[in-house]
Order: structure tokens, then C-alpha cells, then sequence
């Protein structure tokens, strides 16, 4: 039995054995003889499917996220402008105060003498003056008997007169001095909030700043108006608009969103951030946003003007280049290159000279579609 298998499967073996050559023989034939005419492979010649739109203008809305500083809308530091002792405080942290109202006074012994001084020389320059003017009047009336006084008698005590007027007003202007001088030794609020920082006591030694004082007396803020302060990075800056609502939110306030209105844009950019400072306002009540605070900012930028928008798959950002694929007459990949602007939901701005609206682009571009290839 065994042998007369193996007779006949031999045959058969052969038999598929030399189709197999001749079918080998026939296809290299083939490809030999197209190769010779110079037609290419035929798997070459297909041309790559690829989905595809129409290129056209639209308007991208993207929010900005970025952290923002609370600032108060006015802060000063009170310094004394004499050099001075701490006689009383009538303020401290956390005090709300009113413009005007008397924070501390302070006391300079030798200012008091000044003035004592000033006084008594505005007194004896007005005896003097008086008795020149006295003299004057004299010497006039004297004058009006003809030969009994000269002209140049009575040139002179003119002149003596208005010399000794005018020392007279000057120690009245000095006089007046030491006075508003003394007048710094009351330090009164310049507007109305909150003290939030005192660094003297009674009895400190104070006096202006870099000149007796490294540190102020009071930090006066005013917390019921506040500046939230962010920095608009320079690609952005052109996406920003005046009185447009803002929202944003604070740690010490989980769940809770505040809103703002953009008030004020610095114009220029910071040398170091190379951002645009931006300005809202906040009004916050109760204390429930105070200076300091650290917020995260829903900055709207609505576009101004409108851009092609195509989907992020269209656009190929490789090493090289960037640029997007699109569809000639002839149906041939064409590499457009593109700059890249903003990207929101899946859509991305494009800007390119050689785009014009009604372009055919391919919807998922890769570098494997060639730059001239056929697309079908």
C-alpha cells in the first residue's frame, strides 16, 4: 500500500512543481515587457483616497486662561515729612478711615522754636518798617513848604521805606513757612480705605523716606475698589477690546465666579514678559476679595476680523514646516505652507498668501501624501 501511494502522488507533485514555474516564468515575462515599454506599476498609478472641503473665512472665539493679581486702586505709604517723635496714634490695622481723618501727630521741639523765632522777627521788621513809613510821611508833608527839603531827601526816604516793607514781608513769608511746616506734624488720611500695615509706637523717631524712616508709619489701600491685573501674551494682544465683560474665579472662594470689565490697556509691552498689561475693575463686597489675591481669568477674544478656519487635522506642523495639502485641477497633492494662528474645538486659524477662498483642502494631512501625488 505504501508504494503504490508514493507512485502516485509523485505525478502529481511534478505536475504542480511545473505549473508553478511556468506560472513564475509568465509573470516576470509580464512585468519585463512592461517595464520595457516604460509603463509604471500599476499599485503606482492609484491614486490615494482623501476626504476633502472647500476652504472658507470664518470667525474664531477663544478664551484666554491666564492668572490675574488683585491689586488695590489706590495705595500709598505714609512717611513723615519732618524728622519727628511718635506723639499719638489714632489708627491701626484694619482701621476704615475717611479722607482727612487724623491718623497720628507728632511732635518737633525745634520747630516750635523756629517759630517762636520767625514771630518775633515778622514783629520787629513791622516796628521798622513803620517807623521808616513815619518818616517818609514827614519828610513829604515837610516837602510841601517850598526850599525846606531836597528831592534827593525825600528819593531816599522812599526807598527806605519799600526796603523795610519788603524785609517785613519776607519774615512773614518765612514766618508762614515754619507754620505749614509745623502743619506736617499731623499725618491725615489722603483718601478714603483701610490702614493694613503700621510699623511704629509712640515715642518711634520718624521722618521722610530714605532720611530717617526705611519703613512708612501707615499702608493706606483702598479695598472697596480693586484692579484685577493680568499680562496679555504679544501674540494676543491684538484680540483684546475695551469694556468687554470678564470672569474669573478665587481659591478662598471655591465655586463662586466674579465678573470684571477690561477698563484700562497699558499700550506697550513689558521689556521683560513681553506682555500687555491689562486693567479691569472690581467691586467687591463684604470683603470677600481683598488685595493680594490670586485669581485665574476667563479672558474672552472674540475675532475682529475673519480668517480661513480649517479643521487641526488639515494643518501639518512638521520640523520642516508647516502648511496644509491642497487639491489642484488636476488632482495633485499641493503643499501650501501656512502660519499657524489660534485653536479652539478642534478648528485653527491659517493665514497663507497662496490660500484663496473656494481652495479644495484635504481634511487628514499627512506628509505620507507627497507633494504631487494623485488624489482621488
Amino acid at each position: 500500500m505504501r508504494n503504490r501511494t508514493t507512485s502516485v502522488l509523485l505525478p502529481a507533485l511534478c505536475l504542480l512543481g511545473l505549473t508553478g514555474v511556468f506560472n513564475s516564468c509568465s509573470s516576470s515575462d509580464g512585468e519585463e515587457k512592461a517595464k520595457s515599454a516604460g509603463e509604471a506599476p500599476k499599485k503606482d498609478s492609484v491614486a490615494a483616497p482623501a476626504a476633502t472641503f472647500a476652504l472658507a473665512k470664518g470667525q474664531l472665539s477663544t478664551d484666554l486662561f491666564v492668572p490675574g493679581e488683585l491689586v488695590a486702586f489706590q495705595q500709598v505709604d505714609l512717611y513723615a515729612k519732618v524728622n519727628s517723635f511718635v506723639k499719638k496714634l489714632y489708627a491701626d490695622v484694619g482701621s476704615e478711615v475717611q479722607e482727612g481723618q487724623l491718623l497720628a501727630t507728632l511732635e518737633a521741639p525745634e520747630l516750635q522754636s523756629q517759630l517762636a523765632s520767625a514771630e518775633s522777627r515778622v514783629k520787629s521788621q513791622e516796628a521798622i518798617y513803620i517807623a521808616s513809613k513815619s518818616n517818609y510821611d514827614r519828610i513829604v508833608e515837610t516837602s510841601k513848604t517850598p526850599g525846606t527839603i531836597s528831592q534827593n531827601d525825600i528819593d531816599q526816604a522812599d526807598a527806605r521805606q519799600k526796603s523795610d516793607q519788603a524785609q517785613w514781608d519776607a519774615a512773614k513769608a518765612a514766618y508762614k513757612e515754619i507754620a505749614e511746616t509745623l502743619k506736617y506734624l499731623e499725618i491725615r488720611a489722603p483718601f478714603r480705605g483701610v490702614i493694613s500695615i503700621r510699623n511704629v509706637n509712640p515715642g518711634a523717631i520718624v521722618g521722610p523716606s530714605g532720611k530717617g524712616s526705611e519703613l512708612p508709619i501707615f499702608t493706606l489701600q483702598q479695598q472697596d475698589h480693586l484692579r484685577l491685573v493680568v499680562s496679555v501674551p504679544e501674540a494676543l494682544t491684538g484680540y483684546l477690546r475695551d469694556k468687554q465683560a470678564v470672569k474669573f474665579t478665587v481659591k478662598s472662594q471655591p465655586g463662586r465666579q466674579f465678573t470684571a470689565t477690561v477698563k484700562r490697556l497699558a499700550g506697550a509691552l513689558d521689556n521683560r514678559l513681553r506682555a500687555e498689561r491689562t486693567e479691569m475693575d472690581v467691586f467687591p463686597k463684604n470683603k470677600e476679595l481683598l488685595p493680594g489675591m490670586v485669581a485665574e481669568v476667563d479672558l474672552p477674544m472674540p475675532a475682529r476680523d475673519s480668517t480661513f478656519v480649517v479643521p487641526a487635522t488639515a494643518v501639518v506642523n512638521s520640523t520642516e514646516r508647516v502648511f496644509v495639502i491642497r487639491v489642484s485641477g488636476d488632482h495633485k497633492a499641493e503643499w501650501v505652507d501656512v502660519q499657524m494662528g489660534r485653536t479652539q474645538n478642534g478648528k485653527t486659524e491659517v493665514y497663507g498668501s497662496k490660500l484663496k477662498e473656494g481652495d479644495t483642502i484635504v481634511v487628514r494631512a499627512t506628509e505620507e501624501l507627497r507633494n504631487g501625488s494623485p488624489v482621488h
